[in-house]
């Protein structure tokens, strides 16, 4: 996964904070937005881990802060629930004009009310999910009840929630009475996941309950067993990505993957130099892979480099070789470990002769083994490993043809 940082301006002027992380390959099938939760940002380790785990469902999401959290500009008290409402659709025009419209809506807590609230008003989003969501929006004003009296009789006060300060007016406060939420779920007439904790003490399971009633088919229900309000536990972010990651594929078109054509070679390379810098893509018959340059160098490090891919294909065919042979002389090697480096080295540092000492290229080859071997049976492995067919290759005199096509 590799993440791009964006800022979007939203109808007020104000710059949202955005991150938009895309699938290994780069090239996503679909675009999804995720909603954090009331007071979080788009950092919140959970977040995150949600993306990760879409990306690797072939979706691009868009993480972003709403207004006045996280690194996005304004102030919380700007950041009542209709302009989280408004930043999401602000979020979601931005995407369809830069890149593709987003087509799943993902929500955390409150900002799972407010992607049911955005999808109601989006034709091209085609499903939604949320994990935590309140089923009224002004749920979340028990957070800081006991302070509302103040902001009615000063103007802006300054409220705790959840060990942090923020300031709020009596506008603020008033936000979360407007929103009819059920009513809303009942006419979203849209795929629906809604996933829930019942051991959830922010946000109570009942509130599942009531949006589930109220949804219409299709929709799903998942329980998040053991898991809190923030899924501050990795295993339960990652759950949570991997489930609507899944789910999501129902309600999209399977997309083939391109494939570059070979024209009846083993592989072919492609960059295209105007968009992608030094990202390239590869494609065998059956796979694809993406090289690139690191970021010192100027790349954008969306793959390993040439160099890490030579080192990748001496590592590979290096402990398949010490496989095969072990498992023909019986014995009891288990697994095997190889650790590989490519770099200059002068001759003279190498202790080797040459009538003109010069740099050359070096590569370090070292080996681990785990299993039941003895002395000679560790020092023979060693011996086979370097007659591998690619480490032959490397070591041998290689004759090129180059031709244009």
């Amino acid at each position: 996964m590799k993440s791009t940082k964006l800022k979007i301006k939203n109808r007020k002027g104000i710059t949202l904070n955005a991150n938009l992380e895309l699938p290994a390959n780069q090239k996503p099938n679909y675009y999804a937005i995720f909603a954090h939760c009331f007071t979080c940002s788009s950092s919140l380790n959970a977040v995150r881990n949600v993306s990760r785990a879409l990306t690797q469902n072939g979706f691009a999401v868009l993480r972003f802060d709403f207004t006045g959290l996280g690194r996005s500009e304004g102030e919380f008290a700007d950041s009542h629930f209709s302009a989280n409402v408004d930043d999401l659709l602000d979020v979601h025009q931005y995407m369809a004009e830069h890149y593709s419209a987003p087509s799943l809506l993902v929500g955390h807590s409150l900002g799972g009310a407010a992607v049911l609230v955005a999808a109601s008003k989006i034709d091209a989003v085609k499903a939604v999910a949320t994990v935590g969501a309140p089923s009224t929006v002004n749920h979340v004003k028990h957070l800081f009840s006991h302070q509302v009296e103040d902001s009615e009789e000063k103007g802006d006060v300054e409220v705790n929630i959840g060990g942090r300060p923020f300031v709020i007016n009596q506008d603020f406060v008033k936000e979360f009475d407007k929103t009819d939420l059920p009513e809303i779920v009942k006419d979203l007439r849209k795929p629906l996941l809604i996933m829930h904790s019942p051991f959830d003490k922010i946000v109570g399971i009942e509130n599942a309950e009531q949006l589930y009633k109220n949804a219409r088919h299709p929709k799903s229900f998942v329980t998040l067993d053991n898991a809190d309000h923030l899924l501050t536990k990795e295993e339960d972010s990652h759950y949570v990505g991997e489930v609507i990651g899944t789910w999501a594929k129902r309600y999209f078109p399977k997309v083939e993957n391109v494939m570059l054509d070979t024209e009846g070679e083993q592989l072919v390379g492609h960059l295209n130099i105007v968009e992608d810098n030094f990202t390239t893509s590869i494609q065998t018959k059956n796979h694809t892979l993406i090289a690139d340059e690191p970021a010192s160098v100027g790349g954008s490090d969306f793959g390993p480099s040439p160099y890490e891919y030579l080192n990748a294909a001496l590592a590979a065919c290096t402990v398949m070789t010490l496989k095969m042979y072990a498992e023909r002389k019986k014995w009891d090697l288990r697994e095997v470990y190889v650790y590989i480096s490519h770099s200059r080295k002068h001759s003279d540092d190498l202790n080797l002769v040459l009538e003109q000492p010069k740099y050359l290229d070096h590569i370090s080859k070292k080996l681990k083994f785990i299993g039941d071997l003895t002395t000679e049976q560790s020092d023979r492995l060693k011996e086979i490993s370097s007659r591998c067919p690619v480490h032959k290759t490397i070591a041998s005199e290689v004759v090129f043809e180059t031709e244009i096509i």
